[in-house]
C-alpha cells in the first residue's frame, strides 16, 4: 500500500507538471482518495482497490506509479492540463469523455444505484420513483448526467456534493443519492448510516483508465492496457477484485 500524507498530496499536485510529461518510466495517477472501498485514506495511507490495480498495472508494465490525490471535481481537469497522466477513480466512458480523451478497456463493470434513507426503500423502489423528491450526486460524476438524460429529469431536484452525501441522505437532508452499485453496497454494509438500496441498478456503467488524446497519451493508454490484458487473462483482476468486493467486478455477468 502507498502512505500518503495531506502535505504530500498538495506537493504532488503542485509539482508533477513541472517537466513530469516527459518522464515515460513514471505514471502519475489521480484519485480522489475519498471513495470507499475504491480509493480511500485510512490512518495515513492510501489503498482501496483502485490502488491495488494501478500497483499490478505498474509492476507489470516496469512503469513506476506516483498518486496524487485531490477533489474528484478537478481530475478531469489536472488530466487535461498535463498535471496527471490518468485517473482510477472509477471514471465511466461517456461520449463526452470519450471526444475529449482516449480510454483502455473497462476493467469495472457496474450500474447506476438509488439509495434511500433506511426504511424509504418501500416508497422509493428505483429511478422512476425520483420524481418530486431531492437527490445527491457527486460532483463532476456521470450519474449528475444520466439523471438528466431522464425523461423527467425536470421533475427532480439534483444536488451536486463533494463530499457527505451518505450522511445527508442518512439525515434526510435529501430523500436520495445515485452512485456506482458496488461502492453503494459496501457503504451500507460497513457504515453506521441508515441507508438502503432501491430497487435495482437503471443504468449498466462501465469504468476504464482515460488518458490525453496525444501522441504520449495514446502511447501511455496503449502500455498500461497491455498490462490490464495480461492481469484479466493471469486472473490478478479478479482476485484483487474479490480481495475487496467477494466477487468479481471486473467482468460482465
Amino acid at each position: 500500500m502507498f502512505r500518503i500524507s495531506a502535505v504530500a498530496a498538495v506537493m504532488a499536485v503542485s509539482f508533477a507538471g513541472e517537466g513530469a510529461a516527459q518522464q515515460q518510466d513514471t505514471l502519475r495517477v489521480g484519485m480522489s482518495g475519498g471513495y470507499f472501498p475504491f480509493t480511500f485514506v485510512r490512518q495515513d495511507i492510501l489503498q482501496g482497490f483502485e490502488v491495488d490495480v494501478m500497483n499490478a498495472v505498474a509492476e507489470e508494465t516496469g512503469l513506476d506509479v506516483e498518486f496524487v490525490t485531490m477533489s474528484f471535481s478537478g481530475l478531469i481537469g489536472a488530466l487535461g492540463s498535463g498535471r496527471i497522466d490518468t485517473i482510477a477513480n472509477q471514471i465511466t466512458i461517456t461520449p463526452d469523455r470519450e471526444a475529449a480523451f482516449v480510454f483502455t478497456q473497462a476493467y469495472v463493470i457496474d450500474g447506476a444505484q438509488v439509495v434511500v434513507k433506511a426504511g424509504n426503500e418501500a416508497t422509493i423502489t428505483g429511478v422512476e420513483d425520483l420524481r418530486g423528491h431531492s437527490v445527491g450526486v457527486n460532483l463532476g460524476s456521470n450519474f449528475e448526467q444520466l439523471l438528466r438524460d431522464l425523461p423527467y429529469a425536470a421533475e427532480i431536484d439534483i444536488r451536486t456534493y463533494e463530499s457527505n452525501i451518505e450522511q445527508d441522505t442518512a439525515l434526510g437532508r435529501i430523500d436520495a443519492f445515485v452512485m456506482d452499485r458496488v461502492s453503494s453496497a459496501q457503504v451500507i454494509a460497513q457504515s453506521p448510516l441508515p441507508l438502503a438500496l432501491a430497487g435495482q441498478p437503471f443504468s449498466e456503467i462501465r469504468n476504464a483508465l482515460p488518458f490525453r488524446d496525444d501522441e504520449d497519451g495514446r502511447a501511455l493508454r496503449d502500455r498500461v492496457d497491455t498490462a490490464l490484458t495480461v492481469l484479466r487473462e493471469s486472473g490478478k483482476l479478479t482476485e484483487i477484485s474479490t480481495t475487496w468486493f467477494g466477487s468479481d467486478i471486473t467482468r460482465a455477468n
